[in-house]
């Protein structure tokens, strides 16, 4: 049976004695304190050693879901946005051995772990939400002109976020249409919607002042807010797409919300203090957050274990498809 098939509990009995395979090689002692973060495309943990006053997060990879190579390549976009960016981004911690991706086997199965440094900050507050957007337009331009002009080390890969491997021909995170609640009218609907969407993004085009590099998931539980910064973690899904997905994904699960234009409005100002944004950029903007919200039908339909799918369900689709009326409705 598939991890998105199991339960939650079934899930983290597969990934557990991984987080507690991983402490010896990252010089953790065995009896030190092992507490879930997240259940998403992978399991995090917060590992605690009281007697070293040691405090980390330990990600525990799903098998299969990236391909050999492109959690390095990850870590090193990382470390290249702390390095030449300044930004607020988490520290990788090597093993004693020096690796910063260490297998853990545990029986027949191999799982990727990796070691971040444990950053203090909590989500940005609902008061706070647009002064903290216009902040994060910022740190998404200077994350996506540094990935323009970043020369990728050998053997670097990561997996697109276009049309078809988000809802598409070979969607990454299933069928939109396998989503819970499509019926039959919310199944004409979003297919109106998403050829829509096809075409516009066709003709919007994958130029490189439009397409790259990009984080791919900055929701707000990626965001930890300190003071007046905003720390970015959680570059797992990190991959090649438009630099305006970024935006989408800051909306994440909450695209129906009235609040959602003042944010997009925040983000654009906070953007274009530090890159051009167009006139056409900022149309397809309800295009990228519909491209999102379609995703996500998907990936609620998918991973009914998952931490944020738990509570959403036929209720999430039929705000999509609000959201997909007044599109359809919209200029085309």
């Amino acid at each position: 049976m598939s991890e998105a098939g199991n339960s939650q509990e079934a899930v983290l009995r597969g990934y557990d004695p991984f987080a507690r395979a991983a402490l010896e090689p990252f010089g953790f002692p065995a009896d030190a304190h092992i507490a879930l973060l997240s259940l998403s495309e992978n399991a995090t943990y917060r590992i605690d050693d009281p007697a070293a006053s040691r405090t980390a997060v330990l990600r525990v990879h799903r098998t299969g879901y990236h391909p050999p190579g492109a959690v390095a390549s990850e870590l090193a976009w990382l470390q290249a946005l702390r390095h030449d960016e300044g930004l607020l981004t988490p520290a990788v911690y090597p093993s004693a051995d020096g690796r910063r991706v260490v297998d853990v086997t545990v029986g027949e199965l191999t799982r990727q772990t990796v070691l971040f440094e444990w950053l203090a900050g909590t989500e940005p507050p609902e008061d706070k939400l647009p002064e903290k957007f216009e902040v994060l337009g910022e740190i998404c331009a200077r994350m996506h002109r540094h990935s323009r002009a970043w020369r990728r080390p050998a053997g670097f890969v990561r997996f697109d976020w276009d049309f078809d491997c988000c809802v598409g021909d070979t969607p990454r995170w299933g069928r939109w249409q396998d989503g819970i609640g499509v019926g039959r009218e919310e199944l004409a609907t979003l297919t109106r919607a998403a050829a829509l969407m096809r075409h516009r993004l066709a003709r919007y085009g994958r130029g490189p002042e439009r397409f790259g590099l990009i984080h791919a998931d900055v929701r707000l539980a990626n965001l930890l807010v300190d003071g007046d910064d905003i720390q970015v973690i959680d570059f797992d899904d990190c991959g090649f797409g438009w630099f305006l997905f970024d935006l989408a994904t800051a909306v994440s699960f909450m695209e129906h919300d009235p609040r959602v234009p003042e944010l997009c409005n925040a983000w654009v100002r906070g953007y274009s203090r530090i890159l051009p944004l167009a006139e056409l950029d900022v149309a397809e903007i309800g295009t990228f957050v519909l491209l999102r919200r379609l995703q996500l039908v998907a990936w609620v339909g998918s991973h009914r274990f998952a931490d944020a799918a738990l509570e959403l369900g036929a209720e999430f689709t039929g705000g999509c498809c609000e959201i997909a009326e007044r599109y359809l409705l919209g200029p085309s």
